[in-house]
């Protein structure tokens, strides 16, 4: 089972591995509008931050998710 099959199971599957999908892609888009910016102030510089380390956190229980998809089918 190739990486991509796994996901669209997951995604099928385990509402919380969809929901971290979409608040993944939701950050992203926040992080993405901050970049836009020429300047940010300080709080909008903290922002961005706490928005990036919640980006990766979800990125990361993403990856485990799947990681242990592959161990259980193993």
């Amino acid at each position: 089972m190739t990486e991509a099959e796994i996901i669209e199971q997951l995604r099928q599957q385990n509402e919380l591995f969809k929901q971290l999908e979409e608040d993944h892609r939701h950050l992203d888009t926040q992080i993405d509008e901050f970049d836009k910016k020429r300047y940010l102030t300080t709080e909008e510089d903290i922002k961005r931050k706490e928005l990036q380390k919640t980006k990766l956190y979800k990125k990361d229980r993403i990856a485990e998710m799947i990681r242990d998809y592959k161990r259980s089918v193993n």
